[in-house]
């Protein structure tokens, strides 16, 4: 038996760490990571928006089977989590941080299950037990302890999430927000060891040494880098415009745009992120959130040496999405660009089975839905193979080479939320998009508008969209052909195993049944 600590950043791109290629970020502790486990460079999110991301990495499940397709859309009851699978196995899986789980009101009440009973809260947490639930992008209530933690050490104020955590001190002496990232520069009003990613740390510490030597499993879910893009010091100075990596952006990009990326630009976060002067000061602070997220994890690490159960952890390290940071001419997330779907994962398994592997790179397509089997596997529960949709990655980890691994990605977007829709003047349930990524092509398929394509190998950097090319009309029949037969193929029959159905097959007489006889 092995303990699992699942670790989660939150809007972290996949090339902001040293392991990755990135001149200047310090990253040493994941750097350390990666080299006792595997990093995989081809690792995909199945949404680039946080709550469809993240209900996809707890259910094992695309977004299309969840259905909980955006940040605000609640996962169905009926739904089953990471969480309920383990605890049906006589496991809990406890929390310290973000989930974005929206309880699925209407459907505790159809089944008459709200009223503050143990099996109403955890479906309420999607299965999760919550040492401290913080979601970290509004302010706290009274699922966490911060607000309360954050007065107790001197930060007198009815919201001190907003009054210091998020705000800093100008140069005039005016207490100023980081919600304008023009304050980027500054250091928040918190004192570093006060900070989101201290406390989260701490609460995960803590909780590791209440366990001792019992068996455990934690998700623990940090909301940095993710905005406001407010550091404290020393982080907030710790890098320069010039340490970070360029903007990637072309002109041609804008030339003849597909009308929802066009939208997307006109957005307020896009515009900003547009200006020289709004990456040049976010993309240092956004460098230090990094490097404070990498020290306290090696705060983590040491604690769980000390506690002698590092060496019988397993250890996951991913996030829910990238951040454009102005790449493309946008800001924040949620459209189809590497910069967005590419994330980093990091997996270090204990077992003498993957001593292999170690410190090695592995370049095979492995998506968000992977989590949970890998982790059932490690824990050695039966999987529910008719609902989950991913596949173990302990096969990649022990070093084998599966002849039938996936060679594409799959992500899907529902921007029916968001102001772009309202610019497209699109109805509610036209403003699906689904996107298949192989090693050659990035393929999107939006509902009643243009196709999009690019070509990575001639066009890596995803500057020139041949979705609307004839000469490309043949690569997208055949890209459309496949994402068609992948969604076929999904798992919406999950009430059953695929073995009952076999063991049922043709048993009509055996259960009394006898038409069709002469």
């Amino acid at each position: 038996m092995v303990n699992v600590l699942f670790i989660m950043a939150d809007q972290l791109r996949w090339d902001h760490l040293g392991c990755a290629g990135h001149p200047c970020l310090k990253t040493p502790n994941l750097d350390a990571l990666a080299a006792r486990g595997v990093r995989f460079a081809n690792a995909f999110v199945n949404s680039g928006v946080c709550g469809p991301s993240r209900m996809s990495y707890y259910t094992g499940r695309y977004p299309i089977s969840h259905g909980a397709t955006w940040n605000r859309v609640p996962l169905s009851v009926g739904e089953v989590t990471l969480g309920e699978m383990l605890r049906g196995a006589g496991h809990r899986l406890a929390l310290a941080g973000k989930t974005h789980v929206m309880p699925d009101r209407q459907g505790l009440a159809r089944l008459q299950l709200e009223g503050g009973s143990e099996l109403a809260t955890l479906l309420e947490r999607g299965g999760f037990e919550e040492i401290d639930r913080y979601d970290g992008h509004h302010t706290p209530g009274d699922e966490s302890g911060y607000p309360a933690y954050l007065r107790a050490h001197g930060y007198d104020s009815a919201d001190p999430w907003s009054d210091f955590v998020i705000s800093a001190v100008d140069a005039e002496g005016s207490v100023v927000s980081g919600w304008h990232m023009r304050h980027c520069h500054l250091p928040a009003r918190v004192r570093e060891a006060h900070s989101e990613t201290a406390y989260m740390t701490d609460q995960a510490i803590g909780f590791v040494q209440r366990m001792g030597r019992q068996p455990w499993v934690l998700h623990l879910s940090y909301v940095k880098p993710h905005w406001p893009y407010m550091a404290p010091a020393p982080y907030h100075a710790m890098y320069t415009a010039d340490q970070c990596l360029p903007v990637v952006r072309s002109a041609a990009e804008r030339e003849a745009e597909h009308p929802v990326l066009a939208a997307y630009r006109q957005q307020e976060e896009s515009v900003s992120f547009q200006r020289d002067d709004c990456i040049r000061t976010v993309r240092p602070a956004y460098q230090g959130l990094i490097t404070q997220l990498d020290d306290h994890l090696g705060r983590l690490f040491d604690a769980l040496a000390a506690q002698d159960v590092l060496d019988d952890t397993l250890v996951i390290f991913t996030a829910d999405h990238g951040d454009y940071l102005g790449d493309h001419w946008l800001g924040e997330k949620e459209l189809f660009h590497d910069t967005v779907q590419k994330v980093p994962l990091i997996v270090a398994d204990p077992r003498a089975a993957a001593d292999a592997t170690r410190g090695t790179v592995d370049p095979r397509f492995v998506e968000s839905v992977d989590i949970v089997p890998t982790i059932l596997d490690a824990m050695q529960v039966t999987q529910p193979a008719q609902r989950l949709e991913g596949r173990s990655l302990q096969p990649l980890l022990h070093g084998e080479h599966p002849a039938d691994w996936r060679d594409m990605a799959y992500s899907e977007l529902d921007y029916s939320y968001r102001q772009a829709r309202l610019t497209l003047g699109r109805p509610v349930d036209r403003c699906r998009a689904f996107s298949l990524r192989t090693a050659r092509w990035r393929y999107v398929y939006w509902l009643d508008l243009p196709e999009q394509l690019y070509d990575l190998q001639a066009d890596p950097d995803e500057f020139h969209d041949l979705g609307r090319d004839l000469a490309t009309a043949d690569v997208r029949a055949q890209l459309r052909d496949r994402l068609l037969a992948f969604l076929a193929a999904r798992r919406h029959r999950t009430t059953v195993s695929d073995a009952q159905v076999a063991a049922a097959t043709a048993g009509h007489k055996r259960a009394g049944v006898f038409y069709g006889q002469w």
